[in-house]
C-alpha cells in the first residue's frame, strides 16, 4: 500500500475510537451564491436537452475514522500553493488542460487528516458504512491514487464527466464498498457519480487478469 500524504488541522469533526466511513450528501453551492447559480443554470440546460425535470444537485464527501485519526475527503477548487496544509494528495485541470497553469482552473483532491469541510453542516442526508479498521485505512491509502482527468469532461470514457462525485464514488467502489442502492436525495442528482463507480470497476477487473 501507499502511504497517504496528509495535512493535520484543529478544525476536524472527531469520530473517534473505531472504524467508520460516512458518505455526506451537500447541495452543491452550499457555501457559494455563484457556484449555487452556475449549478442550477448547468442542470437547466441539462434538464431541458435530457426531456426531464429539473433536479437538486449535490456535492459528496466523506469523513473517515480509522481509530483515533479522522481523515474528510473531497474534491474542491484550488485556493492557493500551499496545498500540504489541506491534505492535497492530487490535482486536476478544470475544463482544459491548457489552462491548467491558472489557479483558476485547477482542482485539488484532498484527504485531510483532521480536516475540515466547510459545507459539511449543511449536508442534506449521510450514509454511514461499518467497516474494519484494515478497509477504512485502505481506503485512505487509495486516496492519492484517485485519477485525475480534466473535471467536466469525460477522458476516461466512463460514460458522463468526471467530478467531485466520481472521486468519492471511485474510492468506496476500490476500497471495496458496497455502493449499489447508494443514492443523493429525493429529487437530486450527482452527475459523475456513475462515472467514479465505471472506472473504479474497470480497475478492479483489470487488477484481476
Amino acid at each position: 500500500m501507499h502511504s497517504s500524504v496528509v495535512a493535520r488541522s484543529t478544525t476536524g469533526v472527531a469520530l473517534v475510537g473505531s472504524a467508520s466511513v460516512e458518505l455526506s450528501w451537500i447541495p452543491l453551492g452550499a457555501g457559494s451564491s455563484v457556484v449555487r447559480a452556475n449549478g442550477r443554470m448547468f442542470e437547466a440546460v441539462s434538464a431541458a436537452l435530457h426531456r426531464r425535470r429539473t433536479a437538486d444537485i449535490y456535492h459528496s464527501a466523506l469523513r473517515v475514522a480509522v481509530g483515533d485519526d479522522v481523515y474528510t475527503i473531497e474534491m474542491a477548487p484550488t485556493p492557493d500553493d500551499h496545498g500540504q496544509r489541506r491534505g492535497v494528495v492530487g490535482t486536476g485541470a478544470v475544463g482544459s488542460r491548457r489552462l491548467r497553469r491558472f489557479r483558476l482552473f485547477r482542482y485539488e483532491n484532498r484527504c485531510w487528516l483532521d480536516g475540515l469541510i466547510p459545507d459539511w453542516a449543511s449536508s442534506v442526508s449521510s450514509t454511514r458504512f461499518p467497516v474494519t479498521s484494515s478497509v477504512a485505512q485502505h481506503l485512505v491509502d487509495l486516496a492519492p491514487m484517485v485519477p485525475t482527468p480534466v473535471w467536466g469532461r469525460d477522458e476516461l470514457r466512463a460514460g458522463e464527466m468526471w467530478n467531485s462525485n466520481s472521486v468519492i464514488a471511485w474510492l468506496l467502489v476500490r476500497s471495496g464498498i458496497e455502493v449499489d442502492g447508494i443514492e443523493p436525495p429525493p429529487n437530486g442528482r450527482a452527475p459523475g457519480w456513475m462515472a467514479g463507480i465505471a472506472v473504479a470497476r474497470r480497475e478492479l477487473v483489470c487488477d484481476e487478469l
